[in-house]
C-alpha cells in the first residue's frame, strides 16, 4: 500500500497551490492581516522543479469561512503547528507575510518544541521581530478605521469596501486578525536551530530597519535581511527576485552563526 499522502491528511489546514508527489522541500506560506491562502497562487509560477507549495488557510476565510476565528495566537499556531507534524516526508521551509510572519514563527517553535521539527529555514516578510510587534489596538475599532489601516499598507484594491456585499465578508476576517494581534503576548526567546531571513520594502513606513534586525535573536544559525523597492507589499511587483532569492537561501548549507573566536578571525 503506497504511504499516505500527508498534504491530503491536512488539507482542510492548507490549500496545495503547487503539489509535487515526492518534493525535495516543502515550503508552507502564511498570508498577512485578513488576507488568505489564495494570495500565494501567483507563486506557482516562480517555483523551481521540486518544490512543494502550500498556503495555510486560516479559519474564517475561503474554504474555512464558517470556522470560528481563532481567539489568540496559542490556539492558531497550536493548529498549524499539529497539521505540520505529518509533514515528515521532506524538508520544511516557513515563508510569512506581515502578520503571517509571527505566525510562521509562533508554528515553528511548536514544532520544535511539542514534536522535535526542526525547519530547512524560516522567511519572515514585511514585519518587526516578535519581540517588537505592534499592538495597534484596532481589534475593537470601527469599520472606517480598519479600512484606513488597509489603505495605508497599499496592496489592496480599495473599491471592495465600496461593495457592502463584499465589506460584510472582508471585514470580519481583518478585525479577528488585528484582535489577534493585540493580544499577541512577548514570546520566548530560545533562538530556533534553523536559519532566519528577513525581506522588507524600502518605503514601508510601518516596518523599519532596526525591527527587522531584530529578527537576528530568533535564530541559532544564520540570519540575513534584504531589501526591495517599494512598501509593505513590495513583493507584489518583485515576486521573481524574491523567489530566486529565497530558493537560492534553500539550497544553501544551514551554516551557524560564527563564534567569538571565528569572528575577531575575520575582523583580524
Amino acid at each position: 500500500m503506497p504511504p499516505t499522502n500527508p498534504v491530503a491528511t491536512s488539507e482542510r489546514q492548507f490549500h496545495a497551490i503547487k503539489p509535487c508527489p515526492r518534493p525535495n522541500v516543502r515550503l508552507v506560506c502564511f498570508p498577512h492581516s485578513g488576507g488568505s491562502a489564495g494570495y500565494f497562487r501567483t507563486w506557482k509560477s516562480v517555483l523551481p522543479e521540486g518544490v512543494e507549495l502550500l498556503a495555510v488557510r486560516y479559519p474564517g476565510r475561503e474554504e474555512r469561512l464558517c470556522d470560528p476565528f481563532a481567539e489568540d495566537m496559542n490556539e492558531l499556531a497550536g493548529a498549524i503547528a499539529n497539521a505540520c507534524a505529518r509533514f515528515d516526508d521532506a524538508p520544511l521551509a516557513f515563508f510569512g507575510h506581515s502578520l503571517g510572519s509571527l505566525v510562521a514563527y509562533e508554528v515553528a517553535v511548536r514544532l520544535a518544541a511539542r514534536h522535535g521539527i526542526t525547519l530547512r529555514a524560516l522567511f519572515a516578510s514585511s514585519c518587526a521581530a516578535p519581540w517588537l510587534a505592534p499592538r495597534l489596538g484596532l481589534g475593537d475599532a470601527d469599520d472606517e478605521a480598519l479600512i484606513a489601516r488597509v489603505g495605508q499598507l497599499g496592496g489592496t484594491d480599495m473599491c471592495v469596501f465600496d461593495n457592502l456585499e463584499l465589506r460584510e465578508l472582508i471585514m470580519p476576517a481583518i478585525r479577528a486578525d488585528y484582535r489577534l494581534l493585540d493580544r499577541y503576548t512577548e514570546p520566548a526567546t530560545t533562538p530556533l536551530d534553523c536559519p532566519v531571513h528577513a525581506y522588507y520594502g524600502t518605503q514601508d513606513k510601518g516596518v523599519g530597519a532596526d525591527a527587522v534586525a531584530a529578527w537576528s535573536r530568533a535564530s541559532a544559525r544564520a540570519f540575513s535581511t534584504r531589501t526591495f523597492p517599494g512598501g509593505h507589499f513590495y513583493l507584489a511587483e518583485h515576486l521573481p527576485e524574491l523567489a530566486r532569492d529565497l530558493f537560492a537561501r534553500l539550497e544553501a548549507p544551514p551554516a551557524r552563526r560564527p563564534t567569538r573566536s571565528n569572528l575577531l578571525f575575520v575582523l583580524a
